[in-house]
């Protein structure tokens, strides 16, 4: 594979990881939070549901980018196959990879745990994760339109 084209997949998986980012803390920042803690649930699990895909896609290119055979299309990719091909790709993303998976997938999506500073952690994790496929040159993304709600409600907040 060439250097364009590996750059071609880091730009278009990079853009698309940050996008889903990008949602998920304007997801977060619906759950509201008084002390150290969310209090909205539903928005916490969807918002963490949201990043930990963002991680997902951002795994995907970097194990083409690596050379890693990936599942068939038809058969599901399971997080022992990602955490294994991290493992042997990297111990650091390893260890990202299972602290995104237990705080995002596991404790914020699943669970749906509200303490903001786990819920950042997981965030954390998942940028770094992110940031391994960073093309030599980020493409800006085009900020979200806000939607016709939060245009309506807005002069009320």
């Amino acid at each position: 594979m060439s250097n364009e084209e590996q750059e071609g997949i880091k730009q278009r998986a990079y853009a698309e990881s940050m996008r889903y980012m990008n949602n998920a803390k304007e997801t977060l920042q619906k759950a509201r939070k008084e002390d150290n803690f969310y209090t909205d649930k539903k928005y916490v699990r969807t918002a963490c549901g949201t990043a930990y895909n963002g991680v997902l896609l951002a795994l995907d290119a970097y194990f083409e980018l690596k050379g890693v055979e990936m599942p068939q299309k038809k058969k599901h990719k399971s997080i022992e196959f990602y955490m294994i091909e991290a493992g042997k790709l990297d111990g650091k993303l390893s260890k990202e990879l299972h602290a995104a998976y237990r705080i995002l997938h596991i404790d914020g999506y699943y669970e749906g745990i509200l303490k903001a500073s786990v819920i950042r952690d997981g965030f954390a994790s998942a940028y770094e994760i992110i940031n391994k496929i960073k093309p030599i040159h980020v493409l800006e993304l085009p900020p979200a339109k806000p939607s016709i709600l939060n245009k309506m409600f807005t002069p009320f907040f």
